[in-house]
C-alpha cells in the first residue's frame, strides 16, 4: 500500500482477517481528534482542552506531512474505522508514535499491538533508528502493549493536564 502523497506505509499487514489498515485518507484526521476528544471525555474524564491538542496535532501533521517519513494508518472493517496510529518525524533519526487509538468495540483483538507493529515497521523503513512517545500513566492497556513490545520509560512527571490529575510519560524504543 502507499500512503497519501506516495511512499511505502506497510505490505498488506491485516491486523485480523477481517480488519485492514489503510493510509490515511480526507477526513481521517477529523475522525481521530473527534473519537480521542470523545472517547478519553467518556472513560477518563479529560475536558476539552485534550481536543485541542489533538486537533493542534493533528493540523501539524497535516500542514508539515512527510511523504516516506511520516505516515497515519487508519485500521477498519468493512469501511467502519476502528482505530489510527501515526509516525511523525522528530529529527533524522527520531520519529515519535502519535494518535494511537482502538475503539471500544475492537479491544481485545489485538488491534493495538498490530498498530503499533506497523509504525515501528514504517519507522524502521523509514530509517529511523529511535522511536519515542508520550502518555499518561493511567493508561494500562496501552502502557502494558509498549513495555511488551520492548519500549522503556523514560521521564515522568505528575502534571495536571485536561482537567485532572495524570502523571505524564516518556517511553521510548530502539528500532
Amino acid at each position: 500500500m502507499t500512503g497519501t502523497g506516495g511512499g511505502q506505509i506497510l505490505r498488506g499487514m491485516p491486523a485480523t482477517p477481517s480488519i485492514t489498515l489503510r493510509p490515511h485518507q480526507p477526513g481521517d484526521i477529523g475522525w481521530i481528534i473527534s473519537r480521542h476528544a470523545a472517547l478519553y471525555a467518556a472513560e477518563w474524564g479529560w475536558d476539552i482542552r485534550f481536543e485541542a491538542l489533538v486537533a493542534e496535532i493533528g493540523a501539524q501533521f497535516i500542514r508539515a506531512f512527510k511523504p516516506g517519513r511520516e505516515c497515519c494508518l487508519i485500521a477498519e472493517r468493512d469501511g467502519e474505522r476502528l482505530g489510527s496510529v501515526a509516525v511523525v518525524q522528530v529529527n533524522a533519526s527520531t520519529a515519535k508514535l502519535r494518535l494511537l487509538l482502538v475503539e471500544p468495540a475492537a479491544r481485545g483483538l489485538g488491534l493495538g499491538a498490530t498498530l503499533v507493529a506497523a509504525a515501528e515497521s514504517f519507522a524502521r523503513d523509514a530509517g529511523y533508528t529511535q522511536m519515542t512517545l508520550w502518555t499518561q500513566s493511567c493508561l494500562v492497556a496501552a502502557r502494558r502493549l509498549y513495555a511488551g513490545r520492548g519500549w522503556v520509560l523514560g521521564d515522568s512527571e505528575a502534571v495536571t493536564d485536561f482537567g485532572v490529575d495524570l502523571v505524564s510519560e516518556t517511553w521510548s524504543k530502539a528500532l
